[in-house]
């Protein structure tokens, strides 16, 4: 017997050689398979389509966000009233420096004007600080039973107050947002330096037309 098993164990690599398929269980196989799919989903980057093509408009060649929204049974004095005191109220807000006001108004045409110049932050944790002056206009005129806000002439001023390196930037929106500067070719993703300009921007727009909203009683 001790002679027999010798033999055989003796045969194996021969066996390995002519089999050379070892596998997984059909089971196990299946759960591999899954986890490496799993991964591979979890590695690839998708951008939310709210970043993506057409999410900034140009009108004539100038990057206008618009809010444009029916408010039933409301007076045009009654919207202007709370559109500027959410304008008012964002001029207030601990990002903003001081330059922020409401810059104009005629209340005979409820119309609006608000200059903001406040600081737009990528990141921020205690070891960085990522951030850009973020300049922009509001504009609402009211009517009974609606409102009309843009959002427009912005710009941006980055990396100005550093002493550690040679210049900062400047650029307009026009320059720097829009779907060919800031996707790429494919427009399936955000460009790597002027993206997060992008995405901060419409985020800072969808947060302002969405406080008007809330205070108008509406969806954004």
């Amino acid at each position: 017997m001790k002679q027999l098993l010798i033999a055989l164990l003796a045969c194996l690599p021969l066996m390995a050689m002519a089999q050379n398929t070892w596998e997984l269980p059909q089971d196990q196989q299946q759960q591999a398979d899954a986890k490496k799919a799993t991964v591979s989903v979890k590695n690839k980057s998708i951008e939310d389509p709210k970043y993506l093509a057409g999410a900034v408009p140009e009108v004539d060649g100038r990057v206008v966000f618009t809010l444009d929204k029916d408010v039933p049974g409301m007076s045009a004095d009654d919207i202007y009233q709370k559109v500027y005191d959410v304008m008012d109220a964002i001029t207030k807000e601990d990002n903003q420096l001081e330059t922020s006001k409401i810059a104009a108004v005629n209340k005979g045409e409820h119309t609006i004007a608000g200059r903001y110049k406040e600081w737009l932050v990528f990141q921020s944790n205690f070891i960085s600080l990522d951030r850009t002056v973020f300049n922009y206009t509001l504009i609402a005129q009211s009517q009974d039973g609606h409102i009309h806000v843009t959002m427009e002439r912005m710009s941006y001023a980055y990396e100005k107050d550093r002493t550690d390196i040679r210049t900062g930037m400047e650029a307009r929106a026009e320059e720097w947002i829009t779907d060919k500067m800031a996707l790429n070719k494919k427009q399936t993703k955000l460009a790597k330096y002027s993206g997060k300009f992008r995405r901060k921007t419409i985020d800072r727009k969808d947060y302002i037309f969405g406080q008007i909203c809330g205070a108008l009683g509406l969806k954004y």
